[in-house]
C-alpha cells in the first residue's frame, strides 16, 4: 500500500467519513453510538490535533480522531482514540497505518 496517504480530516471529508462510521457502528463493536451525527457534532466532540484520514487512489478508506475521556481537570491530556477502516479495506493494516501516523 505504498499510494496510502495519511492527511489531516476537513469538513469537506465528512460525507467520506460518515458512512465509514456507520459501518463501524453497524458491527456493534465500535461504539454505543446508533448513527454518525452531523459534521458539527463530531468537530465538537473530537479534539483539533489527531484527526487523521487514510487515502488510497483518492478513495477515503479510513480515519481515526481522538476525543477528550473526561472535561475533569484530573483527566487532562488523557483522549480515547478512534480508528475506522472501510469494509472493503479491512485486514490491510490500514488501522495501524493511522494508529502509528505522527504527523500530517
Amino acid at each position: 500500500m505504498d499510494n496510502l496517504h495519511i492527511r489531516e480530516i476537513s469538513k469537506q471529508d465528512w460525507d467520506a467519513v460518515a458512512p465509514i462510521y456507520e459501518s463501524g457502528i453497524a458491527t456493534g463493536y465500535a461504539t454505543f453510538e446508533t448513527s454518525a451525527p452531523a459534521w458539527d457534532e463530531w468537530d465538537k466532540a473530537h479534539l483539533q490535533f489527531g484527526r487523521l484520514l487514510a487515502v488510497l487512489d483518492n478513495q477515503v478508506v479510513g480515519w481515526a480522531a481522538l476525543s477528550p475521556v473526561s472535561s475533569r481537570c484530573v483527566y487532562g491530556g488523557v483522549a480515547e482514540v478512534s480508528v475506522y477502516v472501510h469494509e472493503e479495506f479491512r485486514g490491510k493494516r490500514i488501522g495501524q497505518k493511522l494508529q502509528l501516523a505522527k504527523s500530517v
